[in-house]
């Protein structure tokens, strides 16, 4: 990984795209002791079973990059990479879904227009172009299968579909994992 690469992740639930992100977190840290690297983590806890998943990949990543800091930020996505990128840091954000979700959830108080969606995604393009050290995003490729019935399923597919390309459009690097397989689907020029 050069050290302004910005790549983007995708692929389905357990596909391994949470463990790639990692790997190249670990990879990085393993160049030079002056190399940082950063989680910024975007779940929340709605409920018993996501407050234990939490707390399992706490556990698992502490143990597989002992390195890695984490921010957990589950809105301001684009002023976490802001606040933490450097030519020193790689910073890694896991994930866009979850973000996305997070300011969409429908009946949530905090839910955003589309409008509000819209200048968040810019916020992050263009937070992702300015990073001045590398930058790994996750997200889930959930366009793939069946068109779900309910209109607010169908607003959030088309949502995340529309924010991977635009995300995919800013970074050197698209990676898309299938069976804990990366497939390559955009390098650096």
């Amino acid at each position: 990984m050069s050290d302004v690469c910005r790549e983007l992740i995708l692929g389905g639930q357990k596909s391994g795209k949470s463990r790639r992100g990692e790997e190249l977190a670990a990879a990085w840290l393993g160049r030079s002791d002056a190399h940082r690297a950063v989680l910024i983590a975007t779940a929340e806890a709605h409920d018993d079973e996501m407050r234990a998943r939490i707390a399992r990949h706490r556990r698992d990543r502490a143990l597989r990059v002992p390195g890695l800091g984490t921010v957990e930020e589950p809105r301001a996505v684009a002023e976490a990479i802001r606040a933490h990128a450097s030519p020193q840091t790689l910073v890694l954000v896991d994930c866009l879904t979850l973000w996305l979700t997070n300011l969409m959830m429908p009946g949530d108080a905090l839910a955003c227009t589309p409008v509000e969606i819209e200048a968040a995604t810019a916020a992050l393009v263009r937070e992702l172009g300015a990073a001045s050290g590398p930058v790994v995003l996750i997200g889930n490729e959930i366009g793939l299968g069946v068109i779900p019935l309910g209109r607010e399923v169908r607003t959030f597919v088309d949502a995340l579909g529309m924010l991977n390309q635009r995300v995919a459009a800013a970074c050197d690097r698209v990676t898309l994992m299938v069976a804990g397989l990366p497939l390559a689907l955009k390098e650096p020029e």
